[in-house]
């Protein structure tokens, strides 16, 4: 684990304190008053609360999340473990003692702006370094021991809470709900990601040395370049010339540059994008205008 400053601590705990405020809000202003619903373990506890009112909501999130952040601890660190169980607590006791204040009863308002609240909290306290839901730790446990991907077993974990939400609670409210839900997985998303989430482009050109010198030279980028071949047509099958796949990793912000760059120097270039999800070291444009 890389250990954090002074600063970094502060920063990681105001992010998840903030996340926390955030998500209480979300719940007692929008998704509780409205009895609406949201995927993973807060999902699971809303619905028990609803089905069991005298069930404290922040007592069952607290309860719920205690056996996957156990599990948190042996498949991530214990750290994690114990930034997310003390975010836990502290949503658990904002549940607890934060007023309920119904915002809204219009229910696209309310699964709109209620699951971007969620969204922004659940996003800042993983900036923060932890979690307020432990249903990725079950994902990740699950995941390794068949041939599903996390994302893929959260949907499944999600599309069994709906349907016991349609059918315990209210039809209508868990499809307004799956809307809610979309709308906090984007925005926690955002907040994670940034306007300058990272796009790893390939480009094959026959012109491919000019390309290389104008994308470190003018656009600053770092290049890594792979030997191929180009050609294989269908008509000239047998014919094909070698040619360099240049491979880098811009912005979201800069791939319309880019490609423009490209075009200008090669207008049939094969160009594509892929998405990165995580990007460090290199010669990368960092968030806050800080390179290395």
């Amino acid at each position: 684990m890389k250990r954090l400053s002074l600063p970094g601590y502060v920063t990681d705990t105001l992010y998840v304190v903030v996340g926390i405020l955030f998500c209480g809000f979300a719940l007692k202003s929008f998704l509780i008053p409205n009895q609406f619903f949201d995927g993973g373990v807060t999902g699971m506890s809303l619905v028990i609360s609803e089905v069991n009112p005298k069930l404290n909501i922040g007592y069952v999130i607290v309860i719920l999340n205690i056996p996957f952040i156990i599990i948190g601890a042996k498949l991530v660190n214990r750290t994690y473990a114990y930034k997310t169980l003390a975010a836990v607590v502290g949503l658990g006791l904002c549940l607890h003692w934060m007023p309920s204040f119904p915002v809204t009863s219009d229910h696209l308002l309310v699964c709109i702006f209620g699951g971007v609240f969620m969204g922004i909290g659940v996003g800042l306290s993983i900036r923060g370094g932890c979690a307020l839901d432990g249903i990725e730790v079950l994902a990740l446990y699950t995941g390794r021991r068949i041939s599903f991907t996390i994302s893929e077993i959260i949907l499944a974990i999600n599309i069994v809470i709906f349907l016991v939400a349609a059918f315990a609670i209210s039809f209508q409210n868990s499809l307004y709900s799956i809307l809610t839900y979309y709308a906090a997985s984007r925005t926690s998303h955002f907040v994670i990601e940034g306007l300058e989430e990272f796009t790893g482009v390939t480009i094959i050109s026959a012109k491919s040395d000019l390309i290389k010198e104008k994308l470190v030279m003018e656009l600053g980028r770092g290049i890594t370049v792979y030997k191929g071949e180009r050609g294989f047509l269908k008509d000239s099958f047998s014919v094909s010339h070698p040619v360099d796949i240049i491979f880098t990793v811009v912005t979201r912000l800069e791939v319309k540059k880019l490609k423009n760059l490209v075009e200008s120097t090669d207008e049939k270039a094969f160009v594509f994008t892929s998405t990165i999800k995580e990007a460090a070291g290199g010669v990368l444009k960092k968030r806050r205008s800080r390179q290395h």
